[in-house]
């Protein structure tokens, strides 16, 4: 059996514990990377393009929330992403599965239920906890958003949760190697498709996807 390569970024050394326990007691072998902030979480994706999965935690340093797995899904497209959160209300779950997460653990599962969580998306499927009921967005802004927000293309959507992280055209355009110009245009299209007149204005509706996490 091939080797599986498995990214576990979480930046408390006890959880990040208990998620190695939980692939290593899987069938077959396994190549485990830790990462304990999310500058790190992306490097180590970046390193291991052929990674066969993150298990990703939506409150780390360095990241707000889904922007993390947002800004993930848009650079590494073909990395399944599982979120594990404290956070595990229904609203929160279903929002990281419609921003593209392949599965979510809860921080409160038992290693057996981690690892059953992991084979399954492992095999292809989503992964949910147990308890979770899939339902409709009650928000209807948000879900316009999240409708929205899937219409950006893969560049428009680093340029974006850049955006959130405070960044310039100019550092932007460092960050990902193109013309200032081009991320202009890139700016202008982002406006363009979430509907709004400013730069300010994208970042105030980004942050509106992760207002279920402090509620």
């Amino acid at each position: 059996m091939q080797e599986q390569t498995i990214i576990i970024a979480d930046d408390h050394p006890l959880f990040r514990d208990a998620l190695r326990q939980a692939v290593i007691g899987m069938e077959g072998r396994q190549s485990i990377v830790e990462a304990g902030d999310f500058a790190a979480a992306r490097r180590a994706a970046g390193a291991h393009a052929d990674a066969d999965l993150m298990l990703l935690d939506l409150a780390m340093p360095g990241v707000s929330g889904f922007s993390g797995l947002m800004a993930l899904r848009s650079e590494f497209a073909s990395l399944p992403i599982v979120i594990v959160s404290a956070t595990d209300d229904a609203t929160t779950i279903r929002r990281a599965l419609e921003l593209g997460a392949s599965g979510f653990i809860s921080k409160s599962s038992g290693i057996e239920d981690i690892r059953r969580s992991i084979q399954t998306v492992l095999a292809g499927d989503i992964a949910t906890p147990e308890s979770y009921r899939d339902g409709q967005e009650q928000d209807p802004d948000v879900a316009d958003l999240i409708h929205r927000l899937h219409t950006l293309t893969p560049q428009q959507s680093r340029v974006l949760t850049m955006l959130g992280e405070g960044l310039l055209n100019k550092q932007i355009a460092y960050e990902l190697g193109v013309s200032e110009a081009t991320i202009k245009a890139h700016v202008s299209a982002i406006l363009l498709k979430l509907d709004v007149d400013s730069r300010t204005q994208a970042v105030i509706q980004l942050g509106k996807i992760n207002m279920a996490m402090v509620a």
